[in-house]
């Protein structure tokens, strides 16, 4: 697996909307909800928790798309690419889609979501499995279990 080089840039299929991250994920995550897959047109979605003020839109305005509850799905308005998530309340992380990075082969989901939706021959190599979602009071521990074996970001260029 590759190290995660940070800054990091990517950006939406067609390259109208770019994107960079100056910090390394918080947690990684696969999620197998129906939703996910309907949206990603996959068994599951993939997912870096980048913290907020670490991730940036640098070219375009990508748009809200998918559900409108509490979770905000931005597109790019022209090739349609779901490129990350933003939810309500949790204002502290951005859910980066990590295949919007120019070199996303750095990435492993350290934990998996949703795996009561999951389709049968669908596996993924995450360290944890939850049914739904972690309980709130679990994520401090995955993220500083995480932060501990990740070891993927250097600081080379920025």
């Amino acid at each position: 697996m590759k190290n995660l080089t940070l800054p990091a840039e990517g950006g939406c299929r067609c390259g109208r909307v770019r994107l960079k991250i100056s910090a390394p994920p918080l947690l990684t995550m696969a999620c197998h909800c129906t939703g996910c897959q309907r949206m990603s047109a996959s068994a599951y979605s993939l997912s870096a928790a980048i913290p907020s003020e670490a991730f940036a839109v640098t070219q375009g305005e990508p748009v809200i798309g998918g559900l409108h509850g509490a979770s905000h799905h931005f597109f790019c308005p022209y090739c349609m690419s779901w490129m990350f998530t933003r939810s309500e309340g949790l204002d502290w992380f951005v859910n980066l889609r990590p295949t919007m990075l120019d070199d996303p082969g750095w990435f492993t989901p350290f934990i998996e979501t949703w795996t009561s939706e999951k389709l049968p021959w669908a596996s993924t190599p995450a360290v944890h499995s939850y049914e739904a979602l972690p309980a709130m009071e679990e994520y401090e521990k995955l993220i500083a279990e995480f932060a501990g074996t990740f070891g993927g970001a250097s600081n080379a260029g920025g």
